[in-house]
């Protein structure tokens, strides 16, 4: 692995002169305290990137729901597939590279695709994605034009990931930092738009998360929120007692009226619920890329509707609102 400071070179750059020069002069500094070296998993992970393949060209479709690369120079796919599965388990994509599918735990496309015609443009935007994963989802919003987008995530599996499918990329205005939403400058009042996707019911505390979200967003900017969600009138939500489809980090699932009420007292505004979804076990599942429990082993065998403590199955809302 190279120096991680050469890494993100490009992003000091591109973060000199705007809103983000503050962070830029912080970051570097909050890099060299991380290592993906203390990692029991990092020889491995760091031996499949050795063993990827030279490329010469790739031609890349960003917008394609599987982010398809093609390589002009021929691959074996064997040892292509061999190399990537030991950076295993993949849960955010698909990603296609030549004729090998990447075919991950999650179809994040269909979310994507449930919410891309809902958010303001990307084009030249700058923009967040808290929890983003491996970057699929990072990927797909410089397809839609965003001058620059940054991730955040503390997984040092799903960072190695991200440079996995940027060796065939190449180098674009995408970046993932492997850090939480805690490391974040306060109030930096930077981004044009924030993410914020599968993350807020992993939050203990909702409303500190929202105001979290809020800080990180210029004036006029736009957040893109997904959370789990519980039918039920305004002031309602359900606190799992123990654990909720068999995760233990679920602390709030609000309605979806409790969900645009506590927006709204953190000073939102414009708020608008533009997609309710009952997660399938098409949209989540085990594959060969990730062979481990999914979402049908977290549901009532009998009862889909039910997770298999007996809650009511998992149902996300993705709401948007505007910072005034």
């Amino acid at each position: 692995m190279s120096d991680i400071h050469s890494l993100y070179e490009p992003l000091y750059q591109a973060m000199q002169d705007s809103a983000l020069e503050k962070w830029a002069t912080q970051l570097p500094e909050q890099l060299e305290s991380l290592s993906p070296e203390s990692h029991g998993d990092y020889e491995r992970w760091n031996s499949a990137l050795k063993q990827l393949p030279e490329i010469v060209h790739c031609d890349v479709d960003l917008t394609a729901d599987n982010l398809q690369v093609t390589c002009s120079a021929s691959m074996d796919a064997v040892q292509l597939e061999a190399s990537l599965k030991q950076l295993s388990p993949w849960r955010k994509g698909p990603y296609q590279i030549n004729d090998l599918l990447i075919d991950t735990e999650w179809h994040s496309d269909w979310k994507w695709n449930r919410i891309k015609d809902h958010i303001s443009p990307l084009k030249k935007r700058t923009v967040l994605d808290i929890g983003c994963g491996n970057g699929y989802h990072c990927w797909r919003m410089h397809g839609e034009g965003a001058r620059l987008v940054i991730g955040i995530d503390p997984s040092w599996l799903f960072w190695m990931q991200f440079q996995a499918m940027k060796h065939f990329i190449g180098e674009k205005p995408v970046h993932i930092l492997p850090m939480g939403i805690e490391a974040l400058p306060k109030n930096m009042e930077a981004f044009d738009t924030v993410f914020s996707m599968g993350v807020f019911y992993h939050r203990r505390s909702p409303i500190d998360h929202l105001l979290q979200l809020k800080s990180t967003l210029r004036k006029g900017g736009e957040l893109v929120l997904e959370t789990l969600v519980v039918e039920g009138e305004q002031g309602e939500s359900l606190v799992p007692d123990n654990r909720y489809a068999k995760m233990r980090n679920v602390w709030f699932l609000p309605s979806v009226d409790t969900m645009k009420q506590w927006l709204q007292r953190c000073g939102f505004k414009q708020i608008k619920v533009v997609d309710i979804n009952q997660t399938s076990t098409e949209e989540q599942r085990t594959t060969s890329w990730m062979p481990y429990e999914s979402l049908k082993d977290f549901l009532d065998p009998d009862d889909h509707n039910k997770t298999i403590e007996g809650y009511p199955a998992p149902e996300r809302a993705t709401f948007i609102a505007q910072k005034p």
